[in-house]
Order: structure tokens, then C-alpha cells, then sequence
């Protein structure tokens, strides 16, 4: 059996907990039906570097202080250094990873006086500097596993044929990498070997360093899956798996045993944390189950993701909510049609990087109503304001802060009467009034816009609605 197991977020807090994970692998391995597995493992950063490195970048930057940066890395050093004599007890192994260590961080120090000293962070020098989390955690994993008996060799996403364009910050896969993947991954499990590799980072032709977002681990978790024809891919979490709700608002959230691929897309696109929203796209041509798997009770099935919708039986199944949402409603004027306006208003957002989360139109009044992240607002309104800039083409806009966005889920609502009708009434009855709605053409999502203080009790209320997760 050829697997594809990722590990990231709490599993890699600590050393002890690092080589609980070393152990994990290792009974996977070496299960007791006798035949050995062929692994490939993929990791995060240690627990918050990566944030911590997004954040200290800018700083820097800011600061203009070199002792600072110094201060800085050794701080870093003193904590990667401490992860390692924690997790790997061989002291011959130990001291190359510490080497290596010492290296990697050598380099990065160079990096961040760099911007330090120039006093610019681009979105290239970003990239390069983020990716040492993953840079380091690869090599003590792998020295983990080689303590403890298993031919662990570690890579970066680039040298495992990563290959990715230059969309610094969220590169896309190029044409072909799925073949050097496997001419770069195949050769290695057919000769024993567990690679440990890089998540979240990739390279350019050219071997310039790549990130393809945040949480991005899972994405290069599934592109490996698919590339080498595993037989499934194991995201490693903190979580039973799939929920039918966010347990944290909706008392009674189940665990979701079975969802589709269309199902695991739409929620993960609608704010579902669990799993990064381009996970799914590889492996549905390939047909490769994912299963979200729980680190605390590893004997647990967890969720599986394929692609048998026929198995999901309830109309809806889960429902998501994004918080901090703002919703901008705009009116146009001296345009032909609501296509024109929406060609000149999606034109300047997607200039200045906002992401929208749904869209409403009523064309007898050519006015559009979008859904954004809050953190974008000032970003989208100042962008709308520069298109008069040319001339009148908004007559109006208004936005609202104080709105929740959220969507109902499932493959069972396709072709489904009455499904919206329950999600409605059952927000009739909670007294929720409903600020926006859209639904796309696979009918497998029904999302609305609600205001924030009546999100969970909506939440709840379509939730007991449908029985989800029973």
C-alpha cells in the first residue's frame, strides 16, 4: 500500500511530540499484517514559525535594526535546536541535523539583513524567508525517523519536483511537474527509503523559492497523492475529521464519516479550516481518497473524501460560517449592462488582490452586491472609488461590517425539492433575517449572508434542521 501522510500544526509543537509522530510512522510501516508500506511523508513548520516568520519579515523591514534581526535568529536557532536534541535520541544523527541546522539559519539570517538593510520586503523575499519553517522542520523529522530505524531522507518541495510559476504567495503547479514528482519520488520508495518533504513551498524553473499559501501543506500533500498514484493521502489534525459544524459553536457537531471530493471542495472554499481549499483539485482525475485523520486517536477511520457521492444520503450535510465578513452593496450608472459593471468592478478588485466570497446581482437596477474578508475592506472600497477616476460608472456604494457569511453543504440538495425552503424556514422561525443569498449552478452549496449576532443561532437552527452529522 502506497501512502501519502502530512503532519503539521500541533504534531510538530515539540520534540516529544515529534517523536510521537517518528513512532506513529514507524507502526504504520511496519503494521502487523507484514507488509511494509511505502510512505511518503510531508510536513509543516514547527508549531507557529510559520506565522511567526510572516510576522517578524515586515518588522524588520520596519525596524531597520540589525542587532534586532541578530537577536531574532538566535532566538530561532536556540528553539530549533532544542526540538531537535528533544526529539532524536541517535547523538550521531543529532549532530548532522544540528549542522544542517545551523546552515539553514545561517541563510536566513543573511536574508533578513538584508531586507533589513535595503529596507523592502517583496513578495519573492517573502516567500524565500517563510519557507525556512518548513526547511527546518523537514531535516529533524526525518533525523527522527533515523533514530529510530527507519532510511528517512528529506527534501524540499523543489528538489521533490515541486515546480511551480512565479505567483509568489500562491504558486501554481506548471504543466508537467506531476511527472518530475514521480521520476523524483518513485526511485526512492522503490529502494526503502521515506522521504520526508517540505509542504506549503515549492521553486521555479530557475530555483527560486515558491509558497502556495497558507496552509498549503495539505495542497502539496494531495499533489504528491496524485502524482505517484497513492492508494490514499492522510491529512494528520487536531480534529476528528470533517464536522458537520464547527463543535466550537454548534453543541452537538458530529464528525462527518464520508464526503464526497465536490462536498470537501465547497466547504473548504466556504471556511471549513480543516482542509486548505486547493487540497482537493489533484486527486479527483486520479480518483485518490483523502482521509482527515485524527492524531489523538490514530486506531480512528477519520473522514474519508472520494469519490462515491451516491454514499451521502442526507441533503445537506454540513453548514460553515466565515466570520469577520463585509458586504459591499454597489449601484452602477452609465453603463450598458450589469456584465459592464461587473467587468470594470471585478477588474479592480482582482487588481489589488481582494478575494470575493460571493456574489448577488439584481440587474433591473444594475446594482452588485459582493462578499469580502473585513481585513480587505479598505483595500475594495479604495479600489471602487479609483473607477470614476475615468469617468462615472458607480452611482453608489454601501458596506456592512456587520454581517456573517454562510453556506450550507451537501451533494444530496442537487436535484433536491424543498431543500431551501427547510434552510429558510428554519431561519423563519429564529426570527434571522437573511441579507443576501446566491447559489451556484451545482446546487451543491446554499449561502447566505446573515447578521453577525444571529450567525450561530442560524447555524444552529439549520443544523437541527437537517439532523446533520446523525
Amino acid at each position: 500500500m502506497r501512502l501519502v501522510m502530512k503532519f503539521g500544526g500541533v504534531a510538530l509543537a515539540n520534540g516529544g511530540k515529534i517523536k510521537a509522530v517518528a513512532d506513529l510512522i514507524k507502526g504504520i510501516k511496519e503494521e502487523a499484517d507484514g507488509k511494509e508500506k511505502e510512505l511518503v511523508i510531508v510536513t509543516s513548520a514547527l508549531f507557529d514559525v510559520t506565522d511567526l516568520l510572516h510576522e517578524t519579515a515586515p518588522r524588520v523591514v520596519k525596524e531597520g535594526r540589525v542587532e534586532k534581526v541578530k537577536e531574532f535568529v538566535e532566538a530561532f536557532r536556540a528553539k530549533h535546536d532544542t526540538v531537535a536534541s528533544d526529539a532524536i535520541a541517535d547523538e550521531r544523527v543529532l549532530n548532522v541535523v544540528k549542522s544542517e541546522l545551523k546552515e539553514r539559519i545561517e541563510e536566513l539570517e543573511k536574508a533578513l539583513i538584508g531586507i533589513c538593510l535595503l529596507g523592502e520586503l517583496t513578495a519573492r523575499s517573502c516567500d524565500y524567508i517563510v519557507s525556512f519553517g518548513e526547511r527546518l522542520a523537514a531535516p529533524i523529522l526525518a533525523g527522527t525517523l533515523q533514530s529510530i530505524g527507519i532510511d528517512a531522507v528529506h527534501l524540499t518541495g523543489g528538489e521533490a519536483g515541486i515546480i511551480t510559476n512565479k505567483g509568489f504567495g500562491n504558486a501554481q503547479l506548471i504543466t508537467g511537474a506531476e511527472a518530475t514528482i514521480r521520476a523524483r519520488i518513485t526511485p526512492l520508495l522503490a529502494d526503502n527509503k521515506v522521504p520526508v518533504i517540505c509542504g506549503y513551498i515549492g521553486e521555479t524553473k530557475e530555483g527560486i523559492t515558491t509558497t502556495t499559501g497558507r496552509g498549503g501543506s495539505d495542497y502539496t500533500a494531495t499533489l504528491i497523492g496524485a502524482a505517484i498514484d497513492a492508494d490514499e493521502t492522510w491529512l494528520w489534525k487536531e480534529t476528528e475529521g470533517i464536522m458537520s459544524a464547527d463543535p466550537k459553536i454548534i453543541k452537538d457537531a458530529r464528525k462527518i464519516p464520508y464526503v464526497s471530493y465536490m462536498e470537501a471542495m465547497e466547504l473548504s472554499y466556504f471556511g471549513a479550516s480543516v482542509l486548505h481549499p486547493r487540497a482537493i483539485e489533484p486527486v479527483i482525475k486520479k480518483k485518490v481518497p483523502i482521509r482527515v485523520k485524527n492524531l489523538l486517536m490514530p486506531e480512528d477511520e477519520g473522514t474519508l473524501i472520494g469519490n462515491k457521492s451516491e454514499q451521502t444520503k442526507k441533503a445537506a450535510k454540513a453548514i460553515t460560517l466565515i466570520e469577520n465578513t463585509s458586504i459591499i452593496n454597489i449601484v452602477g450608472t452609465a453603463v450598458k449592462s450589469i456584465s459592464e459593471l461587473a467587468a470594470r468592478i471585478f477588474t479592480v478588485l482582482a487588481a489589488e488582490g481582494v478575494d470575493i466570497i460571493m456574489i448577488s446581482h439584481g440587474s433591473s437596477e444594475r446594482a452588485i452586491s459582493i462578499v469580502i474578508n473585513s481585513a480587505q475592506r479598505k483595500k475594495a472600497i479604495n479600489a471602487l472609488q479609483n473607477i470614476n477616476s475615468n469617468g462615472t460608472v458607480i452611482r453608489d456604494f454601501t458596506s456592512n461590517s456587520n454581517v456573517c457569511a454562510m453556506g450550507v453543504v451537501g451533494t444530496g440538495m442537487a436535484g433536491t425539492p424543498g431543500v431551501a425552503g427547510k434552510v429558510f424556514s428554519a431561519l423563519g422561525k429564529e426570527g434571522v433575517s437573511v441579507i443576501m443569498i446566491s447559489q451556484g449552478s451545482s446546487e451543491y452549496n446554499i449561502s447566505f449572508v446573515a447578521k453577525k449576532e444571529d450567525a450561530y443561532r442560524a447555524a444552529q437552527a439549520i443544523h437541527d434542521m437537517f439532523e446533520m452529522g446523525k
